[in-house]
């Protein structure tokens, strides 16, 4: 069986295209139907002294579950040389994120989906109603269901600029 999934991509150290890039090739052999959203550069937040991150959003069908997917998310982290010895929200070469699995909602100490903050994340939000405005976000953590646009409209989008298109 498929399942749609969201899935985001950051990068703020080195060549942060080029990290965007390989995020997304290791996210497209794990996806069918990738659809992919333009890139945003972005400040950072929670730990501000660090370079500005690139952001995208990508969504398409796996047949996966959610634990796979986030194994093989962090397994292209790790080829990335994402090093996660730092401060926590530091800089990093590449950070994928899985937000939605479909109307799932999951509840594990190393796996929460829809992803925790992602609610708050303007840096994810907007890239992500570019894609997928009308998937509803699941109730969860005592928030109602309510659609991505819906999210993406109440969230600060300062600091948020439309940076470009990854090249194909």
């Amino acid at each position: 069986m498929m399942n749609d999934v969201a899935i985001s991509l950051g990068s703020n150290l080195g060549d942060r295209e080029s990290w965007i890039a390989f995020g997304l090739q290791a996210v497209a052999r794990e996806l069918e139907r990738l659809s992919v959203s333009a890139v945003y550069e972005t400040r950072p937040e929670l730990l501000e002294d660090q370079p500005l991150y690139l952001n995208a959003c990508c969504t398409g069908l796996t047949r996966l579950t959610p634990r796979q997917l986030l194994s093989q998310l962090q397994d292209a982290e790790r080829a990335a040389g994402r090093d996660r010895s730092g401060p926590r929200y530091g800089p990093r070469t590449l950070d994928l994120d899985l937000l939605l699995y479909g109307d799932e909602v999951v509840e594990n100490p190393d796996l929460v989906v829809p992803h925790v903050r992602l609610r708050e994340r303007g840096f994810v939000l907007v890239p992500l109603a570019e894609i997928a405005a009308d998937w509803i976000v699941p109730a969860s953590r005592g928030a109602a269901a309510e659609t991505v646009a819906s999210l993406a409209g109440r969230v600060a989008a300062q600091g948020i600029r439309r940076f470009g298109v990854l090249d194909e």
